[in-house]
């Protein structure tokens, strides 16, 4: 072989390399898709899901166009238009809320504490509302923030124009012709401006994933089915059929994934529901 074919070959056997894993990827990214129909089947109910790893840009999903009530995931990107108005000067992490024992929800496990002076600072609040999810520092929040048209003109600004907010807790956790609804994918557009993108100041968005990485309602759902190495924070929300729950996880030495999760399942089953996200959550390890 002279040696302008063998250059010749060599390079067509590089590209070759570099084509093959493209339709692996193309492959198992239809096989997670797959399975994600399964669990569907296999459990009844209706699963919504999409998946990004952001090094590769895969992206697998299931009923990701459709829409799901948010529930308690939209306490996210309500503390995102805190912190969004705390970038432009309208607001301080610092500032004190004082409020009532008539505002005081059934969840309300931190706020409940804290009625009366001195009341609880901003970040306090947002603390509460991501990792404990208190329903009372929600919609303490959503107030600060102008109420949920203007959460709703907020998430508009992320070029989301599907996400809603249109009522307080709890209201919003019941179905009601689309209001408070999200579709999979609009979710994880929207949590990759306020996680990775520049909607927030880096120091914004660091106090963000900071809140969700010391999540305490996510242990048995999404983070329950990914590798212990993995660095994860995550939102919940719960309804009366609904479990859901959205996700940002660090793999070792790689960048991140982002997940999002919505399951409308039957009633008196919430330990199912859950286990159902974590399966979620392994397949999304299978994005790797």
């Amino acid at each position: 072989m002279h040696r302008r074919d063998l250059i010749k070959a060599s390079l067509l056997g590089a590209a070759a390399l570099v084509v093959r894993p493209r339709f692996a990827m193309a492959g198992e990214t239809e096989a997670i898709a797959g399975e994600l129909a399964t669990l569907e089947r296999q459990h009844g109910g209706r699963l919504g899901v999409a998946m990004l790893d952001i090094g590769s840009g895969r992206h697998a999903g299931h009923r990701a166009g459709e829409r799901f009530l948010l529930c308690s995931t939209g306490k996210l990107l309500v503390v995102g238009a805190v912190l969004a108005r705390v970038d432009r000067g309208e607001e301080q992490l610092s500032r004190r809320i004082v409020f009532g024992p008539d505002v005081i929800l059934e969840w309300a496990p931190v706020t409940r504490k804290h009625v009366g002076a001195p009341g609880m600072t901003v970040a306090e609040l947002c603390h509460a509302a991501l990792t404990i999810s208190d329903n009372t520092a929600m919609n303490l929040l959503l107030k600060s923030v102008g109420g949920p048209a203007a959460a709703t003109r907020f998430v508009r600004s992320l070029d989301d124009d599907i996400t809603r907010l249109d009522r307080h807790e709890p209201e919003l956790n019941v179905p009601d012709k689309g209001l408070d609804t999200t579709t999979p994918d609009a979710m994880l557009a929207s949590m990759r401006k306020l996680l990775l993108g520049n909607v927030l100041s880096a120091s914004s968005r660091a106090q963000l994933i900071d809140w969700l990485r010391h999540n305490t309602t996510g242990e048995t759902q999404l983070r329950a089915g990914m590798p212990a190495s993995w660095q994860v924070g995550d939102k919940t929300g719960s309804g009366h059929t609904q479990t859901n729950d959205v996700a940002i996880a660090w793999p070792p030495g790689r960048q991140p994934l982002l997940v999002t999760a919505y399951y409308e399942g039957p009633a008196d089953q919430g330990d199912m529901r859950k286990a159902v996200l974590a399966h979620v959550g392994k397949l999304a390890a299978q994005m790797e």
